[in-house]
């Protein structure tokens, strides 16, 4: 051999030079390679055969001893019997079962127990224990290694269920005093200055005793040391907690309404209403709506009417003449609407819109702070027979006048009125007769102020015998003068003063003419009849008003008339024209020279409402007689309706159709 392959190995070398002729034995080489490897291959496969017969001869040689024990990671009722054969099983049961005894962790970390031998706990096997091993593959043992199993067999353990029943039902966990009831979350009251709030649900410590009762069985079929009942799930729930949409929709519709602020103004005064008074207005129907209760609301405007509302209140005046006085009827002054302002409150709580408003007024006056009043107003004295128009504050006109005639019943009454309208070239119209008047300005229904061109005198004491069914009789200058100065809604004050009447009058021309009003002019130097600080301080009822003296024809009137601070403040007699009214013109009609004894046909008269005998008329006019027993209606409103209105360029319309007295 050692022959044959030197002599090969010669072959080869001789060979090297002749590239040629190699290839035949290159060949020859790569078979003996393959040949090699496939030696090495059946080699190394049966090493590989041989180790995996060696493994599974130990797999299954391993396997058979869970022919005699459980498989890894089993336990029966909750205890682990892995590598246990079913006596060592039936041992370990028995052993816990003797002394047993379940721990209840309760809510509130109270505990309380249940022993064995209380309820006859004892062990019980059937065979299950044994069913269980049988059922094994031992060659499936493996695949235990990282799975856990668990049996559960009833008939391990058993107990006397009467005896169970009395024990749970005995748990101190069970009684009142202990068992707390779950509370539902709700909506708190109101909270000052916040609104309402969810109050959250309360669990309470009360177990269902059927979920108990059921708990502790299986605690104790599995022999259980402890048994949480948090962790059971036992305790009873509450109905409603705090993220119950339904409950948190009805907290937001509470506070919208407790959290919108109405402000009423009063001048500068104001009322707050907000949830500090809504919330006692909302009333729940007890499935989540709420609702406003209408009859708080009305007592709330009927409140704010008590306290805010002017008209039909007594009133004060500090007067032209220093002197205060009090003026019980009063029927100018705020009025809300209360029935129209209750339903406006109401729409507006039910926007939950938050605003400043004033209320719906049915009738409304110049101011809210101090008089209502206000600074520009008809001021009449009764007693004096004089009058004054103040206009912001300063005087415009002062004049004599001739009321009502007190001899007959139809004294004009003292008030606070606001005018009710005002018209130019009006007829009065009564029974009998018909006055044409060029300036009329009713106030207190069918009473008024207009001019009394018929008349030549005016104020003292003509109007105890001589006067007007109750209307202000004025010279017609003045008439017109307040006419152009005075609007529908002006207040009209008449009211009475001891001590300042006087039995001198004023006489005006004939048709007409103007001798007795006062001409305001610009004021005078301090050393004219210009009143003392104090004194113009005392005869202005707002502080602002500012007294003139008085020209007419270009004669001034007395000091007396300029400044009414003394007791019979008229003016001084002007000089009066050698020619008197005409019969004409101090007696427009005949029909009403003489009453007819029938009722009025116009509110003219006091509120008294007396009759009073018919009679021929004196003189001046139709003013001195006129028809007797005259009713006067409600201070404002409409005369009768058997008299008419007629006339022409009406500056404020009046509301309703008015038959206003006669100016006489």
């Amino acid at each position: 051999m050692e022959k044959n392959h030197q002599s090969r190995l010669n072959e080869n070398t001789q060979n090297q030079g002749a590239p040629d002729h190699a290839a035949p034995d290159s060949e020859n080489q790569g078979q003996e390679r393959k040949r090699t490897g496939r030696k090495i291959a059946v080699a190394v496969g049966g090493a590989v055969l041989t180790a995996a017969v060696a493994a599974g001869a130990v797999y299954v040689g391993m396997g058979q001893k869970y022919k005699r024990v459980y498989f890894p990671n089993t336990t029966v009722n909750g205890l682990n019997v892995s590598g246990l054969t079913p006596e060592e099983t039936k041992q370990r049961i028995t052993e816990e079962t003797n002394g047993y005894t379940l721990t209840i962790q309760e809510r509130g970390g109270e505990t309380e127990t249940i022993q064995g031998v209380d309820i006859g706990l004892h062990p019980e096997f059937d065979g299950t224990l044994e069913q269980i091993l049988d059922n094994q593959n031992t060659l499936a043992w493996g695949f235990h290694i990282s799975r856990y199993v668990d049996y559960t067999i009833d008939t391990m353990a058993a107990f006397d269920d009467a005896k169970l029943s009395d024990a749970v039902s005995g748990l101190n966990c069970l009684t009142p005093e202990r068992a707390a009831a779950p509370q539902d979350a709700y909506i708190s009251d109101y909270i000052s200055g916040k609104g309402y709030e969810i109050v959250p649900e309360e669990q309470g410590a009360s177990p269902d005793p059927q979920l108990l009762s059921g708990a502790v069985h299986d605690a104790i079929l599995n022999f259980q040391e402890s048994l949480s009942l948090e962790d059971a799930d036992v305790y009873e729930k509450p109905q409603i907690t705090a993220d119950n949409e339904a409950l948190n929709a009805e907290l937001e519709a509470w506070n919208k309404y407790v959290h919108t602020t109405i402000t009423y103004r009063f001048g500068s005064k104001s009322e707050v209403l907000d949830g500090e008074k809504i919330h006692t207005w909302l009333v729940s129907n007890g499935q989540g709506g709420v609702s406003l209760d209408d009859a708080k609301i009305g007592e709330y405007v009927s409140w704010l009417a008590q306290t805010y509302n002017t008209a039909y209140k007594p009133k004060t005046l500090k007067t032209s003449y220093g002197q205060t006085v009090t003026i019980s009827k009063s029927v100018y002054g705020w009025k809300i609407n209360q029935s129209e302002e209750t339903a406006a409150l109401k729409q507006i709580l039910l926007s939950c819109e938050s605003q400043e408003r004033e209320p719906v007024y049915s009738q409304t006056a110049a101011s809210h702070d101090g008089n209502d009043y206000g600074n520009t107003y008809a001021e009449i004295n009764l007693t004096a027979q004089h009058m004054f128009f103040y206009k912001e504050g300063k005087l415009v006109v002062q004049s004599d006048f001739v009321s009502g005639n007190e001899s007959r019943g139809w004294s004009t009454p003292a008030g606070v009125y606001p005018l009710t309208y005002k018209q130019r070239n009006a007829t009065l119209k009564g029974e009998n007769y018909a006055t044409p008047v060029s300036y009329w300005m009713p106030f207190n229904g069918g009473i008024g102020m207009h001019d009394a061109y018929w008349r030549s005198s005016f104020g003292g004491k003509i109007y105890k015998t001589n006067g007007s069914h109750g209307c202000i009789n004025l010279p017609p200058a003045v008439a017109r003068t307040v006419y152009e100065n005075i609007s529908a809604g002006m207040p009209v004050i008449c009211y009475h003063l001891d001590g300042s009447g006087s039995g001198t009058t004023s006489t005006t021309a004939q048709n007409g003419g103007a001798a007795s009003e006062t001409t305001p002019q610009q004021t005078q130097p301090a050393a004219e009849t210009k009143p003392q600080q104090s004194q113009a301080a005392s005869n202005n009822p707002s502080g602002a008003h500012e007294t003139t003296a008085a020209q007419n024809g270009g004669s001034s009137q007395s000091s007396a008339a300029a400044q009414p601070t003394t007791a019979a403040p008229q003016p001084t007699t002007a000089a009066q024209p050698a020619s008197q009214p005409t019969t004409a013109a101090s007696q427009p009609t005949s029909a009403a020279s003489s009453g007819s004894g029938q009722a009025q046909a116009y509110p003219g008269q006091n509120s008294s409402g007396q009759s009073s005998s018919s009679g021929s008329s004196s003189s001046g006019g139709p003013g001195s007689g006129g028809t007797s027993g005259g009713i006067q209606n409600a201070p404002g409103g409409p005369g009768s309706s058997s008299g008419g209105l007629s006339g022409s360029g009406v500056s404020s319309t009046p509301g309703v159709s008015q038959t206003p007295g006669p100016g006489a």
